[in-house]
């Protein structure tokens, strides 16, 4: 008894096209899953027979060989648990596969049969297009997220009850996910013209604005450096349609997409703490996930108290600013991300902060040359 349904797994910012393969054969009961997996996916064995012996089914002693193709490419991730249980029904008899053929199918499964939701809904999406499948079979968290394409049928399921549902009627036309109409207009919380005074600085951040410039503010403590910064991303002119999609998908990726409103409408604002490291800046992992650097694409990276960061961290900003993306290589994957900001950094003019106002400033000349000479 043999099965195939399709799945996707991420590489950077694009899904990659994987095919799941279920084995049923004589032999003594055994479950074994191929096909240069991470952990994450290796476990799917445990999750997904608990989850079926849970939920009702009870399958036979046999010999299960689960294959994910192409061997080539390494399956991260937790989006391959619903495809390996659905190719297992299938291959036991309890679904025809021949139904889920022209769909892509992604999921987590709880130990209950419960579906739960996955990173990447909208990458997933834009690959069953690309593939000229007819839509995507996901948990019912993602469906609105997947639908902000609107070429692929959205298929939402729960558990896995609700599969097997799905596979009686034989027919997909009275569960596709009609979505609501998405509201593409930026809603930011704060405001340019909330700040009072500094014609200065407001008028260096318009100027910044207008051209995607990088700046730097220098200013004692409390002169509003940091208030300026946070509401500069609010002159900046509106997102395209195509950027806002591609924004999505670095967050929805990485885990940070706010489920309420399944689309990145407003600029990013990145704002790292200056503890943080080259890595986290960059992006990278043993699974690359994208660095403060992609999550501020098309927006403003936020550096404040410069000199304090360490020196690789700063320095690994060379190349993406002038590149306008990062390649990120680790041992059997290569991930590239864009990163298309504008770096907007802060500092005081000395270690106390109030040079040159020597009533109040408490350093050296030499402190303070020292202190701007760390950037």
């Amino acid at each position: 008894m043999y099965s195939i349904i399709h799945t996707a797994v991420l590489n950077g910012l694009e899904a990659v096209r994987v095919s799941v393969e279920a084995d049923v054969s004589e032999g003594m009961p055994q479950f074994e899953m191929v096909g240069f997996l991470s952990s994450e996916v290796k476990e799917a064995r445990e999750r997904v027979r608990t989850a079926l012996r849970n939920s009702g089914f009870r399958l036979p002693p046999k010999r299960i060989t689960i294959n994910l193709t192409p061997a080539d490419i390494r399956k991260s991730g937790n989006g391959c648990d619903l495809p390996v249980a659905a190719s297992i029904l299938s291959a036991f008899g309890f679904l025809d596969d021949q139904l889920f053929c022209r769909y892509l199918m992604v999921g987590e499964v709880s130990l209950d049969g419960r579906i739960l939701p996955v990173n990447g809904a909208l990458a997933y999406s834009l690959l069953a297009t690309q593939c000229g499948l007819s839509g995507i079979i996901l948990p019912k968290e993602n469906a609105a997220e997947a639908a902000i394409n609107p070429d692929c049928q959205v298929v939402p399921v729960s558990n896995l009850i609700d599969l097997i549902t799905l596979a009686e009627k034989g027919d997909f036309e009275d569960s596709i996910y009609q979505g609501q109409e998405i509201d593409w207009t930026p809603t930011y919380k704060t405001d340019f013209s909330q700040i009072h005074g500094q014609k200065l600085v407001k008028r260096a951040c318009e100027i910044a604005a207008s051209g995607m410039h990088n700046l730097l503010i220098i200013g004692p403590p409390g002169s509003g450096k940091t208030m300026a910064a946070s509401r500069l991303p609010t002159i900046l002119p509106e997102l395209s349609l195509k950027e806002k999609l591609e924004v999505t998908k670095i967050y929805s990726i990485s885990g940070l997409l706010d489920a309420s409103v399944s689309v990145c409408r407003e600029r990013p604002f990145r704002a790292p703490h200056h503890t943080i490291t080259m890595q986290a800046m960059a992006g990278g992992g043993a699974v690359p996930q994208p660095g403060e650097i992609s999550l501020a694409h098309f927006g403003v990276l936020f550096l404040d108290e410069l000199p304090e960061f360490q020196k690789s961290a700063l320095e690994v900003l060379r190349e993406p600013m002038e590149d306008k993306k990062i390649r990120i290589s680790r041992v059997g994957v290569s991930s590239e991300y864009p990163a298309d900001f504008l770096l907007l950094c802060a500092m005081n003019p000395c270690k106390c902060g109030y040079y040159p106002d020597m009533n109040r400033c408490t350093c050296s000349y030499q402190a303070v040359q020292k202190y701007i000479s760390r950037i």
